[in-house]
Parts: C-alpha cells; structure tokens; sequence
C-alpha cells in the first residue's frame, strides 16, 4: 500500500473505538514447522522461562491478553484422530498451571488458560481459574473447548463418542451439537460457583473467632441434562467476580455457545463481507439468549506471517511450508505480509463489527516480537490502540463491568 493510501486508511478509521489485542500461545508457532526456525528454541519448550518469555513480550506490546493452547491428547494434524507423524511438535504443558506460573511475573496482561469441558468436572475448573484470578489478581480468563477425539474420551472411560469421519455429517452434526450444549452447562456451572460466595463471606475476625458468614455461602443446586451440582465452591468469589469466559466459533451452533455464555468469541472470517455475516448472526443469538443487554466482544482470529518485506513474509511461508511437506492452511484466514499492511487489514475488518483480534504468531520467537514491536507501534501511531495499561483486571480492559452476584441480590 502507497503512503498516501496507508495515510487515507487511517484517517478514516480515527473515530472508532480502540482495537483489542490478543495472542494465541501454542508451542513454538502456528505452523507446524515452527520449531525449526533457529529463533524458536525448541528445547526450552517445556520450561517456565519459555513461556514467562512469551507472556512478557506480550505485555511488552499492551496487548489485553494471552491465550494458552491445552487439549487432552498429543496435537494430530487430523480433526477428529490422533497422528503418527513425528515431525511437529507433540505435548504440552497445563495450560492452567503455566498461566499459575506466569501470573506473579505479570503485572497487568491477562491470562487465559485453554480447558477442555467434555470429560472434566465444572468444579475443579471453576476453582482453578478462581484461584488463577487470586494470583494474577484480576487477570484471569477461560478458554472453553469441546472434544469429539474418541480416544481421548478413552483416556476417562465414563463414555464414548462415536467416530466422525465428515464435520457435516447429520451424525456428527447431532455428536457436536450435544457436545456443545454440554459445554453451555459446564460453564454455566462454573460462572454459579464463583457466584457462590458473597463478596463479603470472609469476615476474618480474630475478636469474634468467626473467619467465615455460613449465611453468605450459597448453594447453586444446577440441575441439568449433563450436571448435578451442590455446591458451594471451596474457593471465594474471586477478584473480578466472574473472571471472562472466552470460546472459539466456527458455525451456528458455536455461535449459540458464545452468544449464551461467553464474553469474548473467537471467529474466523476470511474477509469482510463474512465477517459482517458472522457478528450479526452472533447478535441475534445474543438476543435470542436475552443477553442483548450484556457486552459480547467478537474478535477475528487471524495466523500471521509478518516482515517488514512483504515478500519475505510470503517466501519464509514457503520455506516453512517446504519442510513440512505441504501447504499450511488453517480455519482462520493466513495473513503474510507487513506489519502497516496488517494494520490496514485489522481496521477493516473492524469496520463490518470485529471489536478486536487474537493473532496466531506462525513462528512465535519471529512474529511475536513483529506484532509487539511494529504492528502495535503502528496501530498507536493511527489512534487505534492503547498507550497505556488504563485498566488493573482484565475485565476492565475490556470494558466489562464487574458484576453482581446472583445468589447476594437474591438474598436481599
């Protein structure tokens, strides 16, 4: 794009509301080659000091939060199987422990962790990301996610999901679709466990002896298709209240997920007229959930490639492509050019309702640096992103509001 053009685009894009950032952390890249690059350090993968690395170059660039990338089974180039391949990288660290252990080395990024809500139990979540909150203080979130992975329903043995061979299958459709109403009463669970203790429970009176109001303490008492739950929670009611719940979407029944109970939903379009598509068929949801009150922010996922040469971005897809052996593709759109092109692109894509982005870095040790150290330089430059962390949980950098406890005002 000519100066002139790059200078048109930015001006017309000044009265918009800031853009948020994040980053998608997963092993050593987005692309399967990754971690051949010789900035990737494949060898300190499964090390604190890995991860606290990322997490602070994140910080470094003001960007709202990381996600961490989790699943219950080693990474297959196959949707629904495990792989052989032992070229890629395979195994991961919990998610929820790495952002534990990074909290206390941040002071202001938020952390958001990758669960997987088929096969576990909402109570040992709920206090996990509760205790998250505590460490961090105030800088927790969740990335809720399903699987239809027969072996890893294996790995429990409380049931089975039958194999899926084809996505739009009406088999697999009726699989995904209960795996997804699962998720909505998982995390429906969760959110009513943190509600569980009143924000003033703990009393902490060594004159009286009384540490604890049993009164503020409440049952949930969830009835559901999936779920029975008492309740309480072992754990207070943590610093935000309800720390964010996040979840990826491809498609309608997705989409119900996030319009239901997610406050940020990860979308994949691959441009702006799909883009358009998708926010308004999540804002329909959203009312249809009678949520139409509440903020839901709707971020576009985009892998990226980016070098101040837009053709050494395209040729360093190439190389990476070459030694694994085929072309990369991905459910999100695979941008490869400029950090200022990028700019452009993200404030278009804003314009048809996309209130933020979750970057997936390609070669995390290449493209983290590129997007805190160019893309947010330029987007500041533009008035479209922050100078300044303005805000101390991660709620309140993304404008929520902290909210008010459901069992606290029913008692009043």
């Amino acid at each position: 794009m000519s100066p002139s053009s790059s200078s048109s685009s930015s001006s017309s894009f000044s009265s918009r509301s800031p853009l948020h950032l994040a980053v998608a952390l997963d092993g050593t890249g987005w692309h399967p080659a990754s971690w051949r690059e010789p900035v990737s350090r494949p060898g300190e993968l499964f090390t604190a000091g890995y991860w606290a690395g990322l997490v602070a170059e994140a910080e470094r660039g003001l960007l709202d939060f990381v996600t961490i990338e989790d699943g219950l089974g080693p990474q297959s180039s196959h949707p629904f199987d495990p792989d052989d391949r032992t070229d890629q990288v395979r195994g991961r660290l919990d998610a929820v422990l790495v952002a534990a252990r990074v909290a206390p080395l941040t002071r202001h990024i938020g952390l958001v962790p990758t669960a997987v809500v088929t096969h576990t139990e909402p109570f040992h979540l709920s206090k996990a990301i509760a205790t998250l909150d505590y460490v961090s203080t105030g800088r927790a979130g969740l990335r809720a996610q399903i699987t239809a992975r027969p072996n890893e329903a294996a790995h429990f043995g409380r049931r089975t999901i039958p194999r899926i061979d084809a996505y739009d299958s009406p088999a697999a459709q009726e699989v995904v679709t209960g795996l997804f109403d699962e998720a909505a009463d998982y995390v429906e669970v969760v959110r009513r466990l943190w509600d569980s203790w009143e924000d003033d429970a703990e009393i902490r009176s060594t004159a009286t002896g009384r540490f604890v109001d049993r009164d503020k303490l409440h049952y949930i008492d969830f009835q559901g298709r999936h779920f029975s739950v008492k309740g309480p929670s072992i754990t207070p009611r943590p610093p935000q209240g309800q720390p964010v719940v996040t979840a990826l979407a491809h498609r309608t029944v997705p989409y119900r997920l996030v319009a239901r109970q997610a406050d940020v939903g990860y979308v994949t379009p691959h441009d702006t007229g799909q883009a358009r598509a998708i926010v308004a068929e999540i804002r329909a949801e959203q009312e249809a959930a009678g949520r139409a009150g509440d903020i839901l922010h709707v971020f576009g996922d985009l892998v990226v490639f980016l070098d101040d040469d837009p053709a050494e971005a395209v040729a360093r897809r190439e190389r990476l492509d070459a030694l694994a052996g085929e072309p990369y593709t991905s459910d999100a759109r695979v941008f490869a050019g400029t950090p200022d092109r990028l700019a452009d692109e993200l404030q278009e894509l804003q314009g048809a309702g996309l209130s933020g982005f979750r970057l997936r870095p390609a070669v995390l040790g290449h493209d983290l640096p590129a997007i805190t150290r160019r893309l947010v330089p330029e987007l500041q430059r533009r008035g479209a992103f922050r100078h300044a962390y303005e805000a101390g949980t991660l709620r309140g950098l993304l404008g929520l509001p902290r909210p008010a406890n459901r069992y606290a005002a029913a008692t009043a």
